[in-house]
């Protein structure tokens, strides 16, 4: 005799309530995401993360999942972001002998890079009259989201909106960055990958992976020396700025 079984609105509700649910789903849309990429040659319009996030926000809309709920559940793959930023240095250390002839470059590409990151989203808010606490967060956001919701937490910022300012930074540098080096001009693979890494963070750095182990090594380099760098200078200019 077979069991019998509960209703299937039944099973929906347990699982949109459990935190396992979030898991599932963010795995799922992220899977899911990367398949349209290969599928369509890695083309950068397709970004997975950036599927991923949609579906993701259409999966808890239709759920009636708060975020709070979904975070339970998510928070293993957040807490795989500190280990996946750290195992980033494997390629630097493979490649450092090309690298290591051009740091003074890099160091001053990655300095006017990052001044400029933060320079420029920081004027447009304080034009717009923007809010101090939204303001500060704009600061953090320039470098990878792990590093940036530990300087948030340091300068009185929201980690959670840097965090979002951080991945909507890296979304974004990762679908048009390749529009806009062809642009400039740039042909060189360390060169766009180094570009990739400061401006665009780890999503820019799994971009450049994709496309040329050269760019995924560089792009490495650019995020890494950009963290490390800000997360030592932001919170000491932000505490003489007041």
């Amino acid at each position: 005799m077979r069991p019998e079984l509960p209703p299937i609105h039944e099973i929906w509700v347990y699982l949109a309530g459990s935190p396992l649910f979030a898991l599932v789903l963010t795995l799922g849309a992220y899977t899911l995401g990367l398949a349209v990429y290969e599928r369509t040659q890695r083309n950068p319009l397709a970004n997975p993360v950036l599927i991923a996030v949609v579906l993701v926000a259409a999966g808890l809309a239709l759920a009636g999942m708060p975020y709070q709920r979904y975070f339970e559940g998510a928070q293993f793959v957040h807490f795989l972001l500190g280990t996946a930023t750290v195992s980033l240095a494997i390629p630097i250390y493979k490649g450092w002998a090309s690298v290591k002839g051009r740091l003074g470059a890099l160091t001053l590409a990655m300095a006017a890079g990052g001044a400029t990151s933060i320079a420029v989203a920081v004027a447009v808010l304080k034009a717009l009259g923007a809010d101090e606490a939204l303001v500060r967060g704009m600061w953090a956001k320039s470098v990878t989201a792990p590093i940036a919701m530990g300087i948030a937490e340091r300068v009185q910022a929201s980690p959670t909106l840097t965090a979002i300012f951080a991945v909507s930074t890296g979304v974004l540098g990762a679908v048009l960055g390749r529009f806009v080096l062809n642009a400039a001009g740039v042909t060189a693979w360390w060169q766009r990958g180094f570009a990739l890494g400061v401006a665009a963070h780890g999503i820019g750095t799994s971009r450049a992976f994709s496309v040329h182990p050269v760019a995924g090594a560089y792009a490495s380099l650019g995020m890494g020396l950009h963290g490390v760098v800000s997360a030592v200078l932001l919170p000491v200019v932000l505490m003489q700025l007041g």
